[in-house]
């Protein structure tokens, strides 16, 4: 997947600045890809000559004049052909799980700190994520707003967003557990 299908896939709700965009980007998208804002402005502009996007000039009274964006036809049909292509299987790389395959033979104090700091930072993006989905479906539940509501693919990707950061909380606050139960007994002999 390119940055450009993301773009266009964060553009299917109406029109959105290049600032909106990367608040999109930092509530929703990244749970799936991230970039930077530079990148998206970068994005847009090429996706604005290449025609798939379309930009118009709002005129502001009190701050600077911005752009807005929305997909065209033929960003909707460049996002019809990436989706009924085939997509190779995601892979992880993470440099903490290189860090603990290295934790028999390593000091684990600081290993156990960067655990606890990124199940806190999972923690909090659960949290974000549970208001999201929440403000999406309104006052419907999960199962009626996948049922009936207009838009389900952000929903449906911020469900995945939160299984993968529970996952990381729980795996993270699991292997500082044994960590620690392992020091303890090597403390005891």
């Amino acid at each position: 997947m390119a940055l450009r299908h993301a773009v266009l896939a964060a553009l299917l709700d109406g029109e959105l600045s290049g600032y909106q965009l990367a608040k999109a980007f930092d509530v929703g998208v990244a749970n799936f890809w991230y970039a930077q804002p530079q990148q998206l402005y970068a994005e847009l502009t090429r996706l604005e000559k290449e025609g798939l996007v379309a930009g118009r000039e709002v005129v502001q009274e009190s701050r600077p004049n911005k752009r807005l964006f929305h997909v065209t036809d033929a960003g909707l049909a460049e996002l019809e052909n990436f989706t009924a292509a085939s997509t190779k299987p995601a892979f992880i790389r993470d440099d903490l799980l290189v860090k603990v395959q290295a934790a028999d033979r390593v000091d684990t104090d600081a290993l156990i700190a960067e655990l606890a700091e990124r199940a806190t930072a999972a923690q909090a993006k659960i949290d974000l994520f549970g208001q999201l989905l929440r403000r999406l479906r309104g006052d419907r539940t999960e199962k009626e707003f996948l049922r009936h509501g207009d838009r389900i693919g952000p929903y449906l990707t911020c469900l995945r967003g939160l299984a993968f950061e529970q996952e990381n909380r729980d795996w993270c606050t699991h292997t500082i557990a044994v960590l620690e139960e392992r020091r303890q007994a090597r403390a005891r002999r």
